[in-house]
């Protein structure tokens, strides 16, 4: 139910995406500090939830289905801030784009599969990918706002485009993977498909 601790842990996740937006109207170093603030507490959410629904056995269908929705909003909703605000620019832009296109790949492939009462399970790749992606995005909220190294040359940005590029490519990878299960996972189901489909248009015996 909505009123759970976990599920409520994920709407928090939720109502704090227009929060992190509106924040990318305001200008100064301190905004954007802020703005990564909310973005950390959106990120510990997601672990809280996570954690607390397996410790109280409060797994949920609802939980299921606003869990990957709550991330892949906020995920979407930075990606298309940064890009508005030139804080991704150039070619960082296509990294940013192939991540974008992998969440809304997966998730039709999870809402297919789902229909024929499959899970997608969470590899350990995939783990990594999410990690380097939300590092990637917190570093880049901070953008020229944050430290630089070696005497300036290695900016915050420069490093947030880098991890970006590196989650791009484990994106790839494990969007390749789910595919590749997800498409057998099709074969299959279209198998009983077309023999029921032949049983009902074959003529009746008299």
């Amino acid at each position: 139910m909505l009123t759970s601790l976990p599920n409520l842990l994920t709407v928090s996740r939720i109502l704090l995406i227009p929060l992190i937006v509106g924040m990318f109207w305001i200008e100064g170093n301190a905004a954007r500090w802020i703005t990564l603030g909310l973005f950390v507490a959106a990120g510990v959410t997601d672990y809280l939830d996570g954690m607390a629904a397996r410790s109280m056995g409060e797994i949920s269908s609802l939980g299921k289905f606003l869990d990957p929705v709550a991330d892949k909003l906020l995920v979407s909703a930075i990606l298309m801030m940064l890009v508005a605000f030139d804080d991704i620019r150039g070619l960082a832009i296509l990294p940013a784009l192939v991540i974008l296109c992998r969440e809304i790949l997966v998730s039709g492939l999870r809402e297919f599969l789902a229909g024929i009462k499959v899970g997608v399970p969470v590899s350990k790749l995939a783990k990594w990918k999410t990690a380097v992606q939300m590092t990637a995005l917190g570093v880049l909220i901070v953008g020229n706002a944050g430290p630089t190294l070696m005497g300036g040359k290695l900016t915050s940005v420069t490093i947030g485009e880098t991890l970006l590029w590196i989650a791009a490519l484990l994106t790839i990878v494990t969007g390749y993977d789910y595919m590749r299960a997800g498409l057998r996972h099709m074969g299959e189901a279209d198998g009983p498909a077309k023999v029921e489909a032949v049983r009902r248009n074959a003529p009746s015996g008299s």
